[in-house]
């Protein structure tokens, strides 16, 4: 078994990818899941423009062919060689599960499989297959920390040669972090815009930089129980163009919903007024949230919950089964949720 920690991936990549058939990326930075398994597919050796060798799938296509994975492991290309099947979008789901505990009881001799995963819990069958089983290697990315910012914006300024400033760092430090991809392109469009310069100061970084920080969920999800219309969409704009999956934004919601229907059952059972409650059932909840999410716990009765909560639960299934529609249904839902905010 090969459990690589997120900080551990750049030596594994080096050292030991090439003992492995079997790769299950996962985390809650999509992009950086994205770019690792990119890094991967080239190590493997396979001719990535070669569509007899290389083969990309989504997970829906799996649902819909159970058997597929298994046939396009054991297939032979036209023109013989090794192969590479690259599924994306997964999530525990049934038949990619089922294929990939075949596969690492028998590993493929001529087949690699790379499979892209979201925030995969401790435990969920898909990462307990890469956590024991010895032929797959399992890779956690999360978002980067400082350190790795920091190592970041070194790599993609100094590849055009370029210095910065400590005032410029630290806005860059501030504006980056929620998604590898978008924190990337956000340097490289700076460097381009600062190319001729010899040192990159705050003024450029204030010009040209978008906000692709770990953009908090939480700002949608308070749009959502307040209510608050504009908000959300001004939320939801901000986490699209920073490229964060909006996928996340209804799994927050969903967390929200459930935190509140225990809550508020507690509220019913007990007579306690919403802030007794958040004192002692909502301990993690950020200080600037607790006033929202109290105004909310006296407006929401327990059915009014649980009919939202299964409003999420749908939207979840109808964004997993339409990949292409998920922004257009997250934001659908969570609108017509804010809606019922506002009416109470």
């Amino acid at each position: 078994m090969s459990e690589v920690k997120s900080h551990e991936f750049d030596s594994f990549l080096q050292k030991s990818a090439g003992v492995y058939r079997l790769f299950i990326l996962y985390g809650p930075d999509r992009g950086l899941v994205s770019e690792r398994a990119s890094a991967i597919a080239g190590r493997c050796g396979v001719p990535l423009d070669d569509p007899f060798s290389l083969l990309k799938l989504d997970v829906s296509e799996l649902t819909q062919a159970p058997g597929r994975l298994l046939d396009e492991v054991n297939s032979i290309g036209l023109f013989g060689g090794e192969k590479l099947v690259w599924v994306r979008g997964a999530a525990n789901e049934k038949p990619l599960v089922d294929a990939l505990q075949i596969l690492s009881t028998e590993p493929p001799t001529g087949s690699y499989v790379i499979v892209e995963a979201g925030d995969l819990k401790k435990g969920s069958a898909l990462r307990k297959i890469g956590e024991s089983a010895r032929s797959a290697a399992c890779i956690a990315c999360y978002s980067d920390d400082t350190r790795s910012l920091q190592a970041l914006i070194d790599k993609e300024l100094g590849d055009e040669k370029l210095g910065i400033s400590p005032a410029a760092r630290q806005r860059l430090l501030e504006a980056l972090g929620g998604d590898r991809l978008a924190s990337r392109n956000e340097l490289r469009k700076l460097a381009l815009y600062c190319r001729g310069k010899s040192t990159v100061d705050e003024e450029d970084v204030l010009d040209i930089v978008g906000d692709a920080s770990a953009i908090s969920v939480d700002d949608a999800v308070d749009a959502v129980l307040k209510g608050d219309l504009d908000g959300l969409l001004h939320a939801m704009q901000k986490i699209t163009t920073s490229k964060t999956p909006a996928f996340l934004v209804l799994q927050a919601c969903l967390r929200q919903f459930q935190q509140l229907d225990v809550m508020r059952a507690e509220m019913d059972a007990s007579r306690q007024q919403a802030g007794q409650v958040i004192a002692t059932l909502g301990r993690g909840l950020h200080f600037r949230r607790k006033p929202i999410v109290e105004a909310a716990l006296k407006h929401w009765s327990s059915p009014a919950i649980r009919r939202e909560l299964n409003r999420l639960q749908t939207t979840i299934f109808q964004s997993r089964s339409r990949a292409s529609l998920e922004e257009s249904l997250v934001l659908q839902n969570l609108m017509a949720i804010a809606v019922q905010s506002a009416r109470r």
